[in-house]
């Protein structure tokens, strides 16, 4: 190997003797740098790439301690290796090297293979720890432009599943004079109540934080389906026949169609939003003793995020004035929600209800229909 391409050595000994002792062992397979003294080693030191030093304990002027101790303490040569020469026999001398950062101690007189295999010895770790180092940086570049590329996903993804529900929305409110702040009453409905049970035993495997804000976002699709329902039916003032509501019960079959549908055609990660306001749009209408539609299915078979919308959609249509009925006082509509515990509702979903009812009847006012449209009560939502 040519000289340049030689990892450099810097000797330092004010012993000529012991200089060109260590040069006859070393210049075979180092380059190689001579000092004298501290203030010499310190000014090569930030002259060339030095590798390793050799280095002097005892020596006129600056001793090798504070030469160490000036190296270590400089960014630009704090991981260059030091091992100390030295004729000092005590353990107090090495402890105090070790406690400078040096990585080791030869001792005086030299024996050739034994520093030489020293040399050698922390130059490879040396080595490796740059390797290291450098493939940590690499991972870590690698790690943060993932991140970005993450977050910028996460951003589309955030915008895509806004656009759904805007575009879903602005359908079923051309539509239904119902909607409006409907969605918005009955999405934060559907986050107190998910909250309030977030620590219940039942529930806390599934109401994570993330779960919450996915169904928080869902919950304004639960009668997409609505759509798809002819104007006589869905806005007619009266009861409707036993025909009619036959078709006015398909809403629900046929908002998770359309959500499915969107799915397919949509990046939507793991599927968690869309396949949460399916779940919504398909179950909200089902009963704790399974005689809801459109399946019939009952008890913890139906959705969680579902049985909570039952809830939050029911309180919203007592408490609020339909084209076929005028709106019930909250008192009178949390009565009849209660009377209904587990035959309609999720037992401890009302039980919910019933600690939240407050916070209920504060969303009903924030929301009320007429009202100017406003942020969310909590906006983090």
């Amino acid at each position: 190997m040519s000289s340049e391409h030689k990892q450099k050595v810097l000797v330092v000994d004010d012993s000529l003797t012991n200089i060109e002792m260590l040069a006859a062992v070393l210049e075979s397979e180092y380059g190689l740098c001579f000092a004298t003294n501290g203030a010499e080693a310190l000014s090569l030191m930030h002259s060339y790439p030095i590798s390793l030093i050799l280095l002097d304990v005892v020596m006129p002027g600056i001793d090798g301690f504070e030469v160490c101790r000036q190296l270590k303490a400089s960014p630009a040569t704090r991981d260059v290796p030091v091992i100390f020469l030295t004729s000092l026999e005590s353990a107090v001398d090495e402890e105090r090297g070790l406690s400078l950062g040096a990585e080791d101690f030869v001792h005086k007189p030299v024996s050739p293979p034994v520093v030489l295999a020293r040399v050698r010895t922390h130059l490879q770790l040396a080595n490796a720890k740059r390797e290291l180092r450098r493939h940590n940086e690499e991972l870590e570049a690698l790690v943060r432009e993932r991140t970005r590329e993450i977050s910028r996903r996460d951003q589309q993804l955030i915008a895509s599943q806004s656009a759904t529900i805007a575009a879903f929305c602005a359908l079923a409110e051309a539509r239904d004079n119902e909607t409006g702040n409907h969605i918005r009453r009955t999405q934060n409905y559907v986050r107190v109540l998910a909250e309030e049970l977030r620590d219940h035993p039942r529930f806390r495997h599934a109401l994570t934080p993330a779960f919450i804000q996915i169904m928080f976002k869902s919950a304004p699709l639960h009668d997409v389906g609505k759509v798809a329902i002819p104007d006589s039916i869905l806005l007619k003032p009266g009861k409707l026949t036993p025909e009619e509501w036959v078709v006015m019960k398909r809403h629900c079959e046929y908002g998770f169609n359309a959500i499915v549908a969107a799915a397919r055609e949509l990046i939507d990660d793991d599927g968690s939003f869309l396949g949460c306001a399916a779940d919504i749009a398909y179950g909200h209408h089902e009963r704790w003793d399974g005689r809801g539609y459109p399946r019939g299915v009952a008890g913890n078979d139906i959705p969680i995020s579902a049985r909570l919308m039952a809830v939050a959609d029911v309180y919203d249509a007592l408490t609020t004035r339909r084209v076929y009925k005028q709106a019930f006082d909250h008192d009178e509509s949390l009565q009849s929600m209660l009377a209904e515990r587990a035959t309609h509702f999720d037992p401890d979903v009302i039980d919910a209800l019933k600690a939240v009812a407050d916070e209920f009847a504060s969303i009903a006012r924030h929301y009320a229909d007429g009202a100017v449209d406003g942020e969310a009560l909590h906006p983090h939502t």
